[in-house]
């Protein structure tokens, strides 16, 4: 029999991990599993080149819950440890600089966890117990030992009763832990972090169906036995060559992840590199909402297969966060603050990858099948259009496979959009003008009016369309993107100087002076312009400027400040060589003009979406008045 003192360089290591570690304590599971993990594989390697003179068979780890002693076992078949070995690896911690560590990262919160980075995976078992036994038997021919400690540097050491090699870890839990002895919780945190580890692992027993035996009646029960309850699957697709996997195995694979997760994907890409750093996984595409802030958090992180988070911001590019799948990398320091994650060359470098890894899936999807690519378009649009604005490498590469689809259902590349309409579109400044509809539907006459023209009209309505196409303009020379309601077609792509008006300026200021003074209380700012005599007599538009400003405010990032919050604005077009201008001002009552301009401008605003509730009763009142 021994006693002594644990060798840490602190007075006390116990209330150092209970403080620090607080918020994660649940973890010390995912810890002492993966230690088990870790001495059945190292087992597993000396075996296999001959210094373990043992058989390896098929070991797996226990999980025990003993409610009546109030105490959890983790129970490995693996290397164990001899007298020697546990002084060396349980009693002499190394923890020096435990306080200047403390210091360093009392900002980080729980992102800076000590676990993993300072060796301590063991000690974390006193976050939940209170007293924490190890009896292990090392592989070699050596006597059992049993150690204990009751959360001080206190400890005993003693021989064991243990025929079989490996360990057996034993908590005594806290009455502030009790939660740990639950089967729920238990079973909860080994799916959670322990659902892929490369070792089966045990969690009690279940009761499976066996087929009936040949003769037995219809009505005769079918036999079960019970079976050791495998939690894990230790061999999952990520870690098999994308070779031996067929597009079912993805899908199943899908569906193991997320088992609530009823749609298939679209699409995966199997990520498998092994230099510069070490890196495993599968991405997938889901069909995704336009609301960019519900679709993160999806991508789960693992380091050997053991699950670390599913916060992947720094080490997966943040356009990509929103696709879902597996990443497994033993290079990614995993318990250090999150600016020191991003500073990381590794992490750089495994961000940098996965963005050309995915860039290239994309464009291959696009070359072999352009047609099912199409099909995708809108589910997978959100993804590229936010990487092309983010990452500036992807988005030289997207110019490939990034899709601008029109209101008539065609797609184009950006080479073919330029080449469909450089003839017709371009202004007589030799600016290429492309126009977009956010919303086909209430905005369907200017679409018809652009038509009419010869003009091709892109159908652009993702959220970040406002801040790609400022970006689109910046990066391509004499291009320019606007929306199909921004102003009259005449005026979105100028193709001569402007006509000459029917109206002279007399009239001209009269009838600004009527128009202005019916839309006072609307916000319209009036504009008279001499335009086709076809064209509508009054039109709404928003001015593409100042729209695509607020549009970049709401949805963050660019625009000018404060101009999220403005209200919209609108101009009042109305086309002075219109057949029914003329008609107004010769009509000889005041209160039949108003009558007149007012019944125009509902029109107008009908066209536009904007004629709602009282005033659109008014309006269709009015209507069946003026035809009687």
């Amino acid at each position: 029999m021994a006693t002594g003192k644990i060798n840490v360089s602190v007075d006390n290591i116990f209330p150092l991990i209970k403080k620090f570690l607080y918020s994660d304590h649940e973890i010390f599971l995912r810890e002492l599993i993966s230690n088990a993990t870790d001495a059945t594989l190292k087992l597993k390697h000396l075996t296999s080149i001959g210094e373990a003179k043992v058989e390896y068979g098929n070991p797996q780890i226990e999980v025990r819950i003993d409610k009546d002693n109030k105490t959890l076992h983790i129970l490995d078949q693996g290397l164990g440890m001899s007298e020697e070995e546990v002084k060396k690896y349980i009693n002499e911690v190394a923890f020096s600089g435990a306080e200047e560590f403390l210091d360093k990262y009392k900002d980080a919160g729980k992102e800076a966890g000590i676990i993993g980075h300072f060796g301590l995976g063991f000690y974390s078992a006193f976050m939940v117990a209170d007293k924490v036994e190890i009896i292990t038997k090392t592989f070699r021919d050596e006597p059992a030992v049993h150690w204990s400690c009751e959360g001080s540097p206190e400890f005993d050491m003693q021989s064991a009763e243990r025929s079989e090699r490996g360990t057996e870890i034993i908590l005594h839990i806290a009455e502030d832990s009790t939660e740990f002895l639950e089967e729920n919780r238990i079973q909860e945190l080994l799916s959670k972090y322990n659902k892929f580890m490369p070792i089966p692992i045990k969690f009690g027993t279940r009761t499976e169906t066996l087929p009936k035996p040949e003769g037995a009646a219809e009505e005769d029960p079918a036999p079960t036995e019970e079976v050791d309850n495998i939690i894990n699957n230790p061999n999952p697709a990520w870690t098999k060559a994308p070779a031996d996997l067929e597009e079912d195995d993805y899908k199943g694979f899908y569906r193991e992840l997320y088992p609530m997760q009823f749609e298939e994907p679209l699409f995966n890409i199997h990520l498998n590199v092994d230099y510069p750093f070490n890196l495993t996984g599968i991405l997938y595409f889901p069909k995704l909402t336009q609301d960019l802030n519900t679709q993160k958090d999806r991508i789960q992180l693992y380091q050997n297969q053991v699950f670390v988070t599913d916060n992947v911001e720094g080490i997966v590019p943040e356009f990509l966060t929103m696709l879902r799948g597996v990443i497994d990398s033993p290079d990614i320091p995993l318990n250090v603050s999150r600016s020191y994650l991003q500073a990381d060359g590794n992490v750089k470098k495994i961000s940098s990858y996965i963005s050309r890894k995915v860039a290239d899936k994309l464009q291959s999807l696009f070359k072999n099948n352009r047609e099912d690519f199409e099909q995708k378009w809108n589910d997978i649009k959100v993804v590229i259009e936010y990487g092309m604005l983010t990452e500036e490498k992807f988005f030289d590469k997207a110019e490939g496979f990034a899709l601008y689809p029109a209101v008539d259902g065609a797609y184009y590349t950006y080479q073919e959009l330029v080449e469909k309409t450089k003839d017709a579109q371009t202004d007589k400044d030799g600016k290429q003008i492309f126009l977009y509809a956010s919303d086909p539907v209430a905005q369907h006459s200017y679409i018809e009016a652009a038509k009419a023209k010869g003009y091709e009209v892109l159908h652009l309505d993702s959220p970040i369309v406002p801040h790609l196409i400022q970006k689109l303009e910046s990066s391509k020379e004499n291009i320019s993107f606007t929306r199909v309601d921004g102003d009259h077609i005449d005026n979105l792509i100028k193709k001569e100087d402007t006509a000459i008006s029917k109206l002279d300026e007399k009239q001209q200021e009269s009838l600004k002076t009527e128009v202005e003074e019916v839309v006072k209380e609307m916000g319209f700012v009036v504009q008279l312009e001499p335009m086709d005599s076809s064209a509508s007599p009054f039109i709404i538009t928003e001015p593409e400027f100042m729209r695509r400003m607020k549009e970049m405010q709401q949805t963050g990032g660019g625009g000018m400040f404060g101009m999220g919050n403005m209200p919209d604005m609108y101009n009042l077009v109305v086309n002075t060589n219109h057949e029914l201008i003329g008609e107004i001002l010769e009509t000889k009552t005041a209160k039949k003009r108003i009558r007149l301009i007012r019944q125009s401008l509902d029109l107008a605003r009908l066209s536009k979406g904007l004629l709602k509730g009282e005033e659109l009763t008014q309006f269709i009142s009015r209507s069946y008045e003026m035809i009687k």
